[in-house]
Parts: structure tokens; C-alpha cells; sequence
């Protein structure tokens, strides 16, 4: 039984001593976050924060929806530079690289050969031919170092750690922190660098929540703490705190928002899994287009809604009584006040609406109904800052 099972989950604590861990790595606001009482997952050997003892997962949610809330992640930015950068990346991934302008950012799906998929992440391009793909949860540095050879690109690990500022107060914090005031142009996915405290910075009008937010990056010169102390007491006015996964993750399945690995992984194809539009079929060549050519255009992945209970993740989904696939993502809603969650169905282009039962955490089957993704703000007006919508608790 894979952790997550309902009843029980296997998280990082810390403890004196010397010992194995020599594959886990602390992100540069591990002190301040100690006080907090952190629990840990490993996410790319990186640990990034799940909970806190200082802070109840509905809460962080609250703070998420209604102020502004940090999260220092686990994500992993990999560095691509040189002359075939961009050749390579487009090489690598199913979106037509070549579009995506110096000061923006893209969205960077991979998939193998067989159009299985690989990792997804947000890939910032620097400069003409400097990237970073701040990459999900997955095996792909080194499944990009085999692909580059013969090409002029050097690939590396910048050690770079992303924190992301997210919830309708974000912007005002941004503005607040900011030495220059707010940057400009700073649009959705896009780039800027500014300073914090006398320290440059780079930042992007990305995140993981569907809320207003953005990320900053934390690269080995900056002084961290320095750098969360302005945060903080600039976005003290506003609200801003530290806190953890498990209140995000709400957000992220409200939004449709998938994670590496468990929505997907090598079994499923970016039609699978919903994520069609980010194949560019018009391209040359990418790794796995031959195997997508010929691939089911209809999903199989959908939204769950579950009036009496919480899915249970890895848990049944049945459909007239007999099995019909599993639950990928579940959680409970404060929000709209029931279970969600995201399930992968055996078959393929279901309704929203179809009605399901689903195994929940209390370990009996429960009616619910399949649902379109995301579960509201259906044309992401919120993190593009087209809709303010800041929810009575």
C-alpha cells in the first residue's frame, strides 16, 4: 500500500545527529520555517514543506484565498544555455519552443518515444540562448543530457530554489517589497528581475494555485534570510504568511492543476491526461510526435465532486456498478463544501456529470459525479488578474 492510503503518510522530520541524507536537500529558508514545526515530503530530493504545526491545512487554504501565502518548493530549475539551448529544448518538448520570447515564460511538457509522459514545468527563457526549466517531480535531467549530445549546450544545476507568493493580496505584496515599485510590463507568464532590499531578484507571473500570484527565485549569491525579512515585513500589512502543500493542493485540484506522477506519468499521454493544446502537432519533430500522431484525442482524466465524503487517492471509481478507474487527486473543498477530487478513468471522453461511485477516506463507496476541470473560474480570469474574487469564509 503506497502512502497516502487514507489512514497514514510517511513525512520528513528533523532530529539531531549525523546520518543518511546525504540525497536530501534543506531549501534556503529551512531555518525560518523551522519554528513553524515543519513536516516534509522529498520533491526532486528537495524537502518542501507539506504542513506546519503552526498552521491548520484550512487555514493555509483561507490565507490562500483571501490574503497571501508562501510556499518555498521543491520544484528544480535545470539551466540550458549555449547556441542549440533552444533547439534542444524544442527537441524535448512538445510546445513550439522557438515562440516563446527572451523575458517569458512557456510551458514545457515531455513525453518519451512512445508518447508517454515524462514531467511537466514552466521553462523561463533568460536570454536568446540561457533557459531554466523549473521542472516537476521526475527523472528528466539526465534524460536531457542524453538527448543533448552532439549539440552545443551546456546543462546544469543553477542551484536555484523557487518560493511562490500567491492569493489576491500578492500583487500588493509584490509592490510593496519591490525597491522600484511595481515592475512594468510584468504580464501573465512573464519575467521581470527587481530588487528586494538592494538584492536583484528574478521573478515570474507564474504559480501552481489559479490564484493571483507569482515566484521568485533564490539563487546561491542572495542572502535568504535578508531576502525573507523584506518579504515579510512588506507583506505584513497584507497578510502574508508561510505555508504548506496540503493547502494548496486543495486549491490546485479546484483548479485542475495537475501533479506529475500521479495524474500522469509514463502510462498516460498529454491527451490523457487533458493536456492536448500544449502539443504543437505542426512542429518538425519532437520526442514521441510519431506515437501522438496516431494517439485517442479524447481524455481520460477527469473532475470529481462528492457530496458525502473525501476521495480517497488511489482509491475506487466504479460506474454502474463495476470498476471504471481511480482517484488521482482528493481532498475536501472548503470552499464549495464537499469532496473533490481528479480521477483517471478507464475510459476515455466521459461527460461531466456522469454519475460514479467513489471510495472515500472513511473506506465506504460514496455516489458522486464526474465534473469538468477546473471546478470553477473555468477561463483562469484569477491568476490573470481579470476577476477578483476573495471568498467569505
Amino acid at each position: 500500500m503506497r502512502s497516502s492510503d487514507g489512514a497514514t503518510r510517511d513525512l520528513v522530520t528533523t532530529q539531531p545527529g549525523a546520518g543518511w541524507d546525504y540525497a536530501q536537500t534543506r531549501h534556503p529558508y529551512f531555518e525560518i520555517e523551522r519554528p513553524l514545526g515543519p513536516h516534509y515530503c522529498i520533491y526532486n530530493r528537495r524537502q518542501m514543506a507539506c504542513c506546519f504545526d503552526s498552521l491548520s491545512t484550512e487555514d493555509g487554504y483561507w490565507l490562500l484565498r483571501r490574503q497571501a501565502a508562501c510556499l518555498n518548493t521543491g520544484e528544480f530549475p535545470m539551466q540550458f544555455k549555449g547556441p542549440d539551448a533552444e533547439r534542444l529544448l524544442d527537441r524535448l518538448f512538445t510546445k513550439d519552443i522557438t515562440r516563446v520570447r527572451t523575458g517569458r515564460c512557456g510551458y514545457g511538457l515531455a513525453c518519451y518515444e512512445d508518447g508517454g509522459l515524462i514531467v511537466d514545468g514552466v521553462l523561463l527563457r533568460l536570454e536568446d540562448d540561457l533557459f531554466w526549466y523549473a521542472q516537476a517531480d521526475g527523472d528528466f535531467y539526465s534524460w536531457a543530457r542524453a538527448h543533448a549530445s552532439g549539440m552545443d549546450v551546456e546543462i546544469s544545476d543553477p542551484d536555484v530554489f523557487i518560493s511562490q507568493i500567491q492569493g489576491p493580496n500578492a500583487m500588493k505584496v509584490l509592490e510593496a517589497a519591490s525597491d522600484d515599485g511595481m515592475p512594468e510590463p510584468f504580464g501573465y507568464f512573464g519575467i521581470a528581475r527587481v530588487g528586494f532590499g538592494g538584492q536583484q531578484v528574478v521573478i515570474t507571473r507564474t504559480g501552481y494555485t489559479n490564484e493571483l500570484g507569482w515566484e521568485y527565485y533564490t539563487e546561491p549569491h542572495h542572502d535568504a534570510e535578508a531576502l525573507w525579512r523584506h518579504l515579510a515585513a512588506a507583506g505584513a500589512q497584507h497578510g502574508l504568511e508561510i505555508f504548506g502543500l496540503d493547502s494548496m493542493n486543495i486549491r490546485r485540484i479546484e483548479a485542475g492543476i495537475l501533479n506529475a506522477g500521479s495524474d500522469f506519468d509514463e502510462t498516460t499521454t498529454p491527451y490523457d491526461a487533458g493536456l492536448g493544446r500544449f502539443v504543437d502537432e505542426h512542429k518538425t519533430d519532437f520526442i514521441g510526435k510519431a506515437a501522438l500522431a496516431d494517439a485517442p484525442r479524447q481524455p481520460r482524466l477527469s473532475g470529481l465532486t462528492c457530496a458525502t465524503g473525501e476521495p480517497l487517492i488511489a482509491g475506487a471509481v466504479h460506474r454502474d456498478g463495476k470498476s471504471a478507474g481511480k482517484v488521482t487527486a482528493g481532498a475536501t473543498s472548503p470552499y464549495l463544501k464537499c469532496g473533490i477530487g481528479i480521477v483517471r478513468m478507464d475510459e476515455r471522453g466521459l461527460a461531466p456529470g456522469t454519475k460514479v461511485s467513489v471510495r472515500c477516506r472513511d473506506g465506504a463507496m460514496h455516489d458522486a459525479e464526474l465534473a469538468e476541470l477546473p471546478l470553477y473560474d473555468k477561463q483562469a480570469e484569477i491568476p490573470r488578474g481579470k476577476l477578483v474574487d476573495i471568498p467569505a469564509r
